[in-house]
């Protein structure tokens, strides 16, 4: 914040960046040329159109750390980082990456989602704003989305993000 005062200036580079983690001394950045009528989705690594589908997806790339939500015209409404399953859990002692494949979000639930597996034997850590597409696997906010994959499987958000999604994006229940 010290770096970038401007909200929407700090908000494009953490995008860009795919963290929404403290800067440390000697961590290098991207920071755009010129920020002037700079939008989130004038940075976007997915395509502004594409074909449309009839119905509104989010396509989560784990190879580009982000997501994408496209409209029903296949408009690019909104993106943001991501950060998948990492490929070693130790406290778990196996492999933990994201499941892949086409999924439908089936339970969402608001700023105070929590899990009951994580940490192990005590369950709670943070999951606000979770939409969960597949048995435990779920989208969700987090604190700490740090440009690579580091999670137990599921797909970290920025909080401002899951909650954009899980409020404007993903219908409620009846919808989903």
């Amino acid at each position: 914040s010290k770096l970038f005062e401007d909200p929407l200036h700090r908000d494009i580079v953490m995008r860009i960046n795919r963290i929404n983690i403290s800067l440390y001394s000697g961590m290098i950045i991207a920071v755009p040329k010129n920020f002037t009528n700079l939008t989130i989705l004038d940075v976007a690594p997915f395509p502004q159109q594409i074909s449309p589908t009839g119905d509104k997806f989010i396509y989560v790339s784990l190879k580009d750390l982000a997501f994408a939500a496209y409209d029903i015209n296949g408009n690019l409404e909104y993106w943001g980082p991501v950060s998948g399953g990492k490929s070693y859990c130790p406290d778990i002692r196996r492999t933990c990456y994201t499941k892949t494949g086409t999924f439908s979000i089936y339970r969402k639930a608001g700023g105070k989602c929590a899990s009951t597996k994580y940490p192990i034997g005590r369950g709670g850590a943070p999951m606000p704003y979770c939409m969960f597409f597949s048995g435990g696997f779920a989208l969700h906010g987090s604190y700490e989305v740090p440009g690579y994959h580091a999670s137990h499987g599921c797909v970290r958000l920025f909080i401002k993000d899951a909650k954009w999604l899980n409020e404007n994006f993903i219908m409620d229940k009846e919808n989903i």
